[in-house]
């Protein structure tokens, strides 16, 4: 069997340098906002090329905490409108809502499945206030057409970058640069994951910074004195360590994504499959790898048929889901069609040759 992620695989590669990251962690005794974080935020900041970096606790937190911020900033209010990619995970969606704000769901690019420049023209009004920015798959939306309307309206731009780590367009700007500020996700299964969850904010805004660093820390600045209501949601000290250990392989860990993705392009030679956009550049990192398909139970159980796992990223709309029952009628035909017809195969740094040979050959027999 062919796996659609093999995080062992992956993480095996680490394992010495875990286990002796791992002693030196028990040997310091410092286990909450130690050394490790602090040098995986000075790493990361560098790495994204922005000022700060602050870790949180997930990438739905990282959202969370910057809406919150900006609200306690005043830069936002509560019940603004912030438009919002309808076809993303529902944790875009869900960052949102949580902070009291109201999300404006809008269509894809029918190409790259980023959120629409266009379609977001048409949705602008007095009570939108914000742009949440979804790389989605591990591509750069269009940002530079996007700051132009929003620096026309005046409105926020914000990334979620929890699939792009590492994305570079076409200036060398990196992914967590690209807005006023970032949310990141290091779920295991991202290609800059951790052991466990794990999140940062990256920002050149001192400001917003430092009251995020209160806010993840019950609103402290410092011990047992509190000048915020804030929440608790710290980056693991152990998270970043190993986090710490992975950054310096990211970039070529991207590469191999690339040039998987470029054999799966060149390769796959089947009517019955839309293969992804790709512009060919370092703009993509390819954390998911997404095909269409019409009939996708029947592709998939041809796939399990020959050894080979395939995931669904998503399989239900946000705005079809119950929790957000009360967005189910509006009409998204775009999105609900990649929803119902979408498959990701496997993609991963550590795929053998032989295996994305064995992919390929599989889907052009499809």
């Amino acid at each position: 069997m062919i796996k659609f992620l093999d995080l062992q695989r992956i993480n095996k590669r680490y394992k010495t340098a875990f286990k002796n990251r791992f002693d030196h962690f028990l040997s310091e005794g410092y286990y909450i906002l130690g050394s490790e974080v602090s040098r995986f935020e000075t790493n990361y900041a560098s790495y994204c090329n922005t000022q700060y970096c602050i870790g949180v606790a997930n990438g739905l937190d990282a959202l969370t905490l910057i809406f919150k911020a900006y609200i306690q900033l005043g830069k936002l209010s509560f019940g603004d409108s912030v438009l919002v990619p309808a076809n993303t995970y529902i944790a875009s969606i869900l960052s949102i809502i949580i902070s009291g704000l109201k999300p404006v769901f809008i269509e894809p690019d029918s190409e790259t499945y980023n959120i629409s420049p266009k379609l977001i023209k048409e949705a602008i009004s007095s009570e939108v206030k914000a742009i949440l920015v979804v790389h989605l798959y591990g591509q750069l939306a269009a940002m530079e057409e996007l700051h132009k309307i929003a620096d026309r309206h005046n409105l926020l731009v914000i990334e979620d970058a929890a699939q792009a780590h590492g994305a570079i367009d076409a200036k060398g700007q990196k992914a967590g640069s690209l807005s006023h500020a970032a949310a990141f996700s290091f779920y295991p299964s991202k290609n800059l994951g951790a052991l466990g969850d794990a999140g940062a904010i990256t920002t050149n805004d001192s400001v917003l910074a430092d009251l995020i660093k209160k806010l993840r820390n019950y609103g402290s600045p410092k011990k047992y004195v509190n000048s915020v209501v804030g929440f608790n949601s710290r980056l693991d000290e152990l998270q970043a360590a190993f986090l710490n250990l992975k950054l310096s392989n990211l970039d070529e860990d991207n590469a191999k994504r690339r040039s998987v993705a470029k054999q799966y392009l060149n390769g796959i030679k089947n009517i019955k499959i839309k293969l992804p956009y790709y512009s060919g550049t370092k703009d993509h990192v390819f954390h998911l790898f997404v095909v269409l398909v019409e009939d996708r139970n029947h592709f998939m159980t041809y796939l399990k048929d020959c050894s080979i796992e395939s995931l669904i990223h998503y399989p239900i709309p946000p705005h079809k889901q119950e929790a957000l029952i009360s967005y189910r009628d509006l009409h998204l035909p775009l999105t609900e069609k990649i929803h119902q017809q979408l498959v990701s195969i496997p993609m991963s740094p550590v795929l053998k040759h032989e295996e994305v040979k064995s992919i390929i050959e599989t889907l052009n027999a499809y």
